[in-house]
Parts: C-alpha cells; structure tokens; sequence
C-alpha cells in the first residue's frame, strides 16, 4: 500500500502520514512510496497521526538530564561536617556554580548583531542613502567626502561604497534588486488569508522526446476543456483539471525561458516535469534541462514518454538517470518515474495524480485578497493589439481595469483572457492569463505589480527606468577567471564553477575526469553543467546565473552566444589542447590557495650598552652575534625570553657612518622606530616574512 492510498483511507493528508513514518525512523519516502507492512497496523490504529513513542531516541537521552542533579546531592553529605565550623562555604559553592551556566553563553554573539540592517537598492545615491538612515542628503555627501568620494547626493554609487557608506554611518547594508528594495516597504501577507492554489508545472526535456506532444495529449485529455470544443489559442499556459484540482502548466520553449526567469531572480515554478524518451534514453539536452531543474532546488517528477514503441526501454532511462544521480523510488530514491505514451494517452491520468501528491506535500499557498502581483512569462508585439503579455499570478487577484507596473513598463489591464481565448475579469492566484494594455513589450521574467492608479503606474516604470539606467553604469561585470582567483584570497569563493562544452562525449569525459582529480582540499571545481555541441546562448546564460567560466574544447560559440558573452561579461576559455585547459584550470586553482607565509631569520644583535642621542633618542649599542643586521628589516625586541616590541630598524650606524647592514661578529649602533624604552641584556633579532606561492 502506497502513502496516499493509506492518506485517503485513514481520511488525513499524505503529509500527516509521511510526518509519522518520519517520527518511526522511516523516513526518506514520497507519497507515491509504499508503507511498510509493520508501520501499517500502527498508523491505522493511531488514525494517520504521530505514533506516541515511536521514537527510540527520546527514550534514551531523557533520563539523561535526571541524573545530573545526583551528583551535586553526594557534596552535601561530604560537606555537612564542615557546615558545623563555617556554613558559608556551601552557599559560596553554589554561587560560583550557577552564573557561569547563564552567563557565559550569550556573552560573544551581542556585539555582533549590534549594526541594524537596511536593504538599499542596486545603484542608490547619496540621497536615497540618506531617507534610510535618517541623516541629511549634505552629511551623506561628506561622509563621502571623508570617504576619499566626491559625488553629488543624486549620483549613483557602486555596491562596494554602499556597503562602506553604510558602515559608516552605523548600518549594515544588504545590496538588493529594484523590486525587492520596493517589497520590503510592504506590509508582510497575513498567514490567516493564505489559500491553497493550484501547483505552477514546468515540463522541460529535449526537443525530440514528445514534449510537445505530451502537453497536447494532457490538453486533451482535460475534461474541463472538452466543454469548450478544443483549444481556440494558445498563450505559453494553461490549467488543466483532475478530481476537482487544478494544475497550472507553462509551457515555455524549453529551459531557455526556464534559465531567463532564474537568472533575473524569479521563481514562479513548483515542479518539474522532466520528459525522457524510452527509445532513445537520456540526451544532452535532458541532462542540460536537468541541471537547470537542479539549480531551481524544485521537486522533479520524471516522465518516460513514448513507452508504447517497440523499440522503447524505460529501464534503461531509469539506469541512466541513476547515473545522474537520480534515483526513481523503486530503487529506494526519491524521484517519481512515470512511464506514459502522449500517443496512446496511457499513463497520463497517474502523471497529472503524481504531480497533485508532490504539490500536497509542499502545501501551496497564496492570499487570493488584495493588489495582485506575479511574473511575465511571455511578452510580444502584435500589430492589430499592441503590446500582449501572457502573466501568471502569484499573490492576489488580477481584474480588468487595474493599473499595473511591470519593470520600467507600465499601463492598464484593457482586456483580459484565459487560454481558450475566453475573456476574464478576474485572475486568482496560480492563474495563467493574456492582457492587453501595456505601453511597451516588457521582458520574460519580469515581475508585475498592481497599483492605485495609472498616474502612479507611470510615475514607478519612469523612476525606475532612470534608477536602472544610472545602476548599470556603476553595476560590477560578473567576475572573470582573474577575478575569481582575487576573490578567494580574499575569502569570498570556495570554488570554481565551470561550464564544459567539447566536441565529442569521449573528450568530455576524459576532460571532466581529469579535472575531478584535480587536489580539491580547500579550492574544488564545480562542474555545474557539460555537454556536447558548441557553446549557445543557454550556457552563457547559465554561466551568468552561477557565476562561472564557460571552457570550450574544440569548440566555438555561436553568434548569438559571443555577443550575449560580450555583453554580459561572461568569461569564454577556448582550447585546442586537452591538456592547455586542465593546466589552466590548476594554475587557476594554485592562484586561489591563499599563499603560504614563512618567517627568515635574517641575525641577531645583543644590547650591551644604550645611549641617548638627541633628536634619535635611545641607541641601542650592540654586537652582532648571529647573522647580519640589515637597515629598515622587520626586527622584534625579545627581553628575558619574551617579545616586547615588533618594529623595524629604524637606523644602523658602525661608529659614525651610517651602514646598509652589519655582519656577525661586528659591533654597531641600533634605532628601532618608535620605539625608546631599551634596555641593557636585550636580544634584538631581525627577520623577513616571505610569501611562498602554494601549487595543488
């Protein structure tokens, strides 16, 4: 027996049972994984709910805390003698003990939390710098001034003087987006208003595994829409119905859309359905999609389509994709595997069940109440409608005649329609429509947001228009390889995320082998996505969300890909020699060890004698007893054993010439710099702290 069938027996959600199966140590399941027979009787019994004692360990550690208190009771015997002579010597026990408990924790992490933080948008001016912190825009502009800036208070600032400004002024500073600068002035949605809405589906796989074909056959096989005779338009979305649930599918060109919206920071995905052919197995694009599933962090539900040829064999998929490091459950992983036929329509009806359990588990919510917002997700100009956009809504509901803004776009919902091409009045959480009314063709991605009015719509798509124009003339590139190796010195990256592309699998292989056995102790290569074909755009687009470098082995990129390069800032390494590009790679990774620094020591001087010269002050007269004593040297004074100072030799005189240095066994005069206080029977050593380069 399945989770969700026991769920529906015992009348409880699959959550409730998955909770308990955790509570018992038998975890790791899915709602589509099978109970085992001993947790059954248990579960029934119990109606579905935590089992009360089914966790061994609480059994074990709660007597520990009992027997604590046992030991402080054996000293009171011991010490009842004493108390006849002194009683203050126990409660004075007792008093040492307890405030060190209370004390002694909270003590450290205060000081760290004592900045408050303000979230200050990309590309902010001395001014908006100054309505946060409550100062004038005239202090900014002078604490810039002290700051070695000189701009005027409209002027945009680069992140780094933000966060330096900001400091300065007693805050912590947290570089965000536009649009999430402008969330945080909202007011938090309240929890009692929240509303299940239906799962937001995105279906990615290669182009030739019967995607398409697929979501025609779910669109069909959609009973709600048989009642409106077929599909009349399609618009990028649509809903379909099963058992009185709804699920909302995009259906976007691929994962090209799908790395767009991650790259500009928008999430409107809930799961991934990722469509294998049987007869064909797993692909480069699959494994490309995949990645990009990956990197979303969403549930992926995998699909093995076109199970009804001949020729087909899922259980190679399934061996494939384990490779991936996907795991179905029926091999004790946690990744759904449904085989369906788009052709023959099997399957279908346990695909969309799946994907309604998966969405059960994660509890999808949304406040159908208020001003509505949500993403772009597909954007054109017609010639007879002007600008069109297809959105999805995310919080709130969308009715015709709303004024909304859309990056720097803005305008007012004219017409609204579903993806039948029914005109709408209303949208709601989840749902996926095509509006008209826009003043210009926003971007894929973008968010939306309703406003008051029209006036106020074209009052924020102006200022934001002027704001991001101004933030992407101080906007940093995304780092190079130069770059990256300069970060890490300085702590900020642990590792080097590659993009590989070569011209055939074998080379890829011996490539990503050669670079995983690179030494990856404190620096490791991240190989975040490789593949076979020449470099396109939607490596550059993921090597621009990830902050990687692309290398290309035998390889070119396309033109589309090379402006997008170019324009983006993305670094492009091209090889013709495997054994350049793993080179490179390790002298890269050499570059980001921190170097290693290693102390010479250069000789030491006795002081025997201090004179005071004016205008020297104390000179300290010595004998070179160990190797040689060179002018303005690292130098440490060292008194009966122990450092006393670290200076520099200030001055190095050998009777009344000043000397570049002095060897062992010669006598001569020593000044430290800023430093007087020298004594007779003093050890003077000099050294020099070299930086040794580290190599993997």
């Amino acid at each position: 027996m399945r989770v969700h069938e026991l769920a529906k027996e015992l009348g409880v959600p699959s959550k409730d049972i998955l909770a308990a199966l955790e509570e018992m140590g038998l975890g790791g399941r899915t709602a589509s994984s099978a109970v085992p027979e001993e947790a059954i009787p248990r579960l029934r019994a119990s109606g579905g709910k935590t089992v009360p004692g089914a966790k061994p360990k609480t059994a074990t550690v709660a007597p520990l805390p009992e027997r604590r208190p046992e030991k402080p009771a054996e000293p009171e015997d011991v010490g009842a003698a004493p108390t006849e002579s002194g009683d203050g010597k126990v409660p004075a026990a007792t008093a040492v003990v307890e405030p060190v408990a209370e004390v002694a924790p909270p003590a450290e992490p205060a000081p760290a939390e004592a900045l408050p933080t303000i979230r200050a948008s990309r590309g902010a001016s001395a001014q908006d710098i100054a309505e946060k912190t409550g100062r004038t825009p005239a202090e900014v502009v002078k604490k810039l001034f002290d700051l070695g800036e000189m701009v005027p208070a409209t002027q945009s600032l680069a992140d780094e003087t933000i966060e330096i400004l900001v400091r300065e002024l007693g805050f912590h500073a947290e570089i965000v987006g536009l649009e999430e600068a402008e969330e945080a002035e909202e007011e938090q949605v309240d929890e009692s208003r929240l509303r299940p809405r239906p799962p937001v589906v995105t279906v990615m796989g290669h182009v030739d595994h019967g995607k398409t074909l697929l979501l025609d056959a779910i669109r069909k096989t959609d009973v709600a829409a048989r009642e409106f005779g077929g599909i009349t338009q399609h618009i990028g979305a649509y809903q379909v119905h099963l058992d009185g649930h709804e699920i909302t599918f995009i259906d976007t060109p691929g994962h090209e859309a799908f790395t767009a919206m991650r790259a500009r920071g928008s999430q409107v995905t809930d799961i991934v359905v990722l469509v294998v052919a049987a007869d064909d197995g797993v692909m480069p694009q699959t494994i490309e999609a995949l990645n990009h599933a990956r990197a979303a962090g969403v549930p992926i539900v995998v699909a093995v389509n076109k199970i009804d040829k001949p020729e087909a064999d899922p259980q190679r998929v399934r061996t494939d994709l384990v490779q991936q490091g996907i795991v179905p459950t029926q091999f004790g992983g946690e990744y759904e595997f449904i085989d369906v036929s788009a052709k023959t329509r099997a399957g279908l009806d346990n695909l969309l069940e799946t994907i309604l359990l998966t969405a059960e588990v994660q509890e999808l919510k949304a406040d159908p109440h208020g001003p509505a917002r949500g993403s772009i997700l597909e954007a054109y100009l017609d010639r007879g409608r002007g600008p069109v956009a297809t959105v999805l809504v995310q919080r709130g509901t969308l009715h015709v005649g709303d004024a909304l803004v859309v990056g720097t776009v803005h305008g007012k919902v004219r017409a609204m329609f579903d993806e039948w091409g029914k005109k709408v009045t209303a949208a709601p959480p989840a749902k996926p429509v095509q509006i008209q009314g826009l003043a210009a063709v926003p971007e894929a991605g973008d968010e939306f947001r309703v406003v008051e009015d029209e006036r106020e719509a074209k009052h924020i798509g102006q200022e934001r228009g002027a704001r991001v124009r101004a933030a992407e003339l101080v906007a940093s590139r995304p780092p190079g390889l130069q770059e990256l190796i300069a970060m890490t010195r300085e702590g900020e990256v642990g590792e080097l995320n590659l993009v590989v592309k070569a011209d055939a699998g074998g080379n890829l292989e011996a490539l990503i082998d050669a670079l995983e056995k690179l030494p990856q102790e404190e620096v490791r290569v991240r190989v975040i996505h490789r593949g076979v074909g020449a470099i396109t755009e939607n490596d550059i687009r993921l090597a621009l969300a990830s902050q990687a470098v692309v290398i290309g082995y035998n390889v070119r990129p396309n033109a589309e890909a090379t402006a997008l390069a170019e324009k983006e800032g993305v670094d492009v390494r091209l090889y013709r020699v495997i054994y350049e590009a793993i080179d490179d790679v390790r002298s890269a990774l050499s570059g980001m060890l921190s170097p290693e620094e290693r102390v010479l020591e250069l000789g030491s001087a006795e002081v025997r004698a201090v004179f005071r010269v004016p205008r020297m002050g104390a000179v300290a007269g010595c004998y070179v007893t160990r190797g040689t004593i060179t002018r303005g040297a690292k130098a440490r004074l060292v008194r009966d054993g122990v450092i006393v100072y670290d200076s520099r030799i200030g001055s190095l005189r050998r009777f009344k010439d000043d000397v570049r240095e002095v060897a062992e066994g010669f006598e001569c005069g020593i000044g430290l710099e800023n430093f007087q206080d020298i004594q007779e029977g003093d050890v003077i050593e000099t050294y020099e702290v070299r930086e040794v380069a580290r190599s993997l």
